[in-house]
């Protein structure tokens, strides 16, 4: 949650991110951090059954959280995700995100979550970006490294 709180204050829109993890693995409670982050106050919840959600954040910013676990084929959510990925008011946010590859942009920020051997609730947690991305990732990792308890 911490971690994409203070990523989500980095964000102005038009980024992207895949999120890469098992089921149960800390996905969606990354987006509630990144939906604080941007300055909603909505309660963000998985949209495995709905496929997405949007929340408003701010300066009319928006969330766009999608989840394509339950699909074989993307179909016209595809067309809805690569709509997302290109509005600069917006920040994209896609778990299960195999059967569109192809739609997302190659300039966007992955993070993969693994569960640490020793402790369920913790994850190690590895993120891959394109360099138009690096200040952003620099700029967090010198906050957390800041913020850490």
């Amino acid at each position: 949650m911490r971690l994409g709180e203070l990523l989500g204050s980095k964000l102005s829109g038009g980024e992207v991110i895949d999120l890469v993890a098992d089921l149960g693995g800390g996905k969606t409670t990354l987006t509630q951090g990144l939906a604080r982050g941007l300055g909603s106050q909505e309660n963000v919840v998985s949209p495995t059954f709905t496929l997405n959600r949007i929340y408003k954040g701010r300066s009319g910013l928006e969330l766009h959280h999608f989840d394509f676990y339950r699909l074989n084929e993307p179909g016209i959510i595809a067309d809805q995700l690569a709509e997302s990925a290109n509005d600069k008011k917006v920040v994209t946010v896609v778990e299960w995100s195999d059967i569109v590859k192809d739609v997302l942009p190659i300039e966007h920020i992955t993070i993969e979550f693994r569960m640490a051997p020793d402790d369920p609730d913790e994850r190690q947690i590895t993120i891959t970006y394109s360099e138009n991305f690096a200040n952003i990732i620099k700029d967090l990792e010198d906050v957390w490294a800041g913020s850490r308890p």
